[in-house]
């Protein structure tokens, strides 16, 4: 399923999420136009690498360009168009209620803290991966865990392709949020108890997992102001404004 957007609407330009789109999308471009050799350069300097990770904290913890810079830079880089637009579109169906709860910086803060917290989450999970992981799914899976705790009953429009014909339905936003993040939890535990876990490529489910969370426990710290341009359904259909 495919979100195409939401019932929430920002009562402001979400200015900080087209920019986070913006910079994603320039960040990709650029990549696209280097060498595989300084590509794959790039991807394993920016990358964050937890096995890495732990041996700089161990014996080098002044080498912060190992451990430190990896968990913001990782965030924006892609590996693929598919993998770009899937974040991007995420980012946009959501993104924009959040960062009209929260303003332009807070949202933008909330957004680096649950990519950092992703990426600290997948290191623990796999803390011998010498794979570099990268993108900006963790930080977009935070916003995805806030979303479900400010607006669980708003409306989400999704896609479905059957074949080559499309199909849309409307789903309330617990149903479709809560089963993305299970899904991600069970394909977790299923990659860690794999044992080519961390020999391959693959998804950062823990990372989706832990963005997820960490964004859901921190919307209820950040103070945030009222979103009066908001009206769902409420669980059995009936308009309610949304606080």
């Amino acid at each position: 399923m495919i979100p195409i957007r939401g019932s929430v609407r920002s009562v402001n330009l979400p200015i900080v999420t087209l920019v986070l789109i913006a910079v994603n999308v320039l960040f990709f471009l650029i990549q696209t136009s280097l060498s595989r050799w300084e590509l794959t350069r790039v991807i394993q300097y920016l990358g964050l690498i937890p096995a890495r990770q732990w041996a700089a904290l161990r014996e080098a913890p002044q080498a912060v360009d190992l451990w430190l810079l990896p968990l913001f830079s990782s965030m924006f880089l892609h590996g693929g168009w598919v993998h770009l637009i899937g974040n991007m579109v995420f980012l946009w169906v959501f993104g924009d209620g959040i960062e009209n709860r929260l303003g332009k910086i807070r949202f933008f803060l909330f957004y680096l803290c649950g990519g950092v917290a992703a990426g600290l989450v997948q290191s623990l999970a796999q803390p011998r991966s010498f794979l570099p992981m990268i993108g900006a799914s963790g930080a977009v899976a935070a916003v995805l865990g806030a979303y479900l705790i400010l607006y669980p009953w708003s409306w989400i429009t999704v896609l479905v392709p059957v074949f080559f014909w499309p199909l849309f339905f409307e789903i309330p936003a617990i149903f479709f949020l809560g089963f993305w993040f299970l899904e991600q939890v069970w394909l977790g535990t299923l990659w860690s108890l794999s044992p080519y876990a961390g020999l391959a490529g693959g998804v950062a489910w823990w990372a989706h997992a832990g963005g997820f969370a960490a964004g859901a426990m921190l919307i209820a710290l950040i103070p945030r102001r009222p979103h009066p341009g908001f009206w769902d359904r409420g669980r059995f259909g009936r308009n309610r404004p949304g606080w």
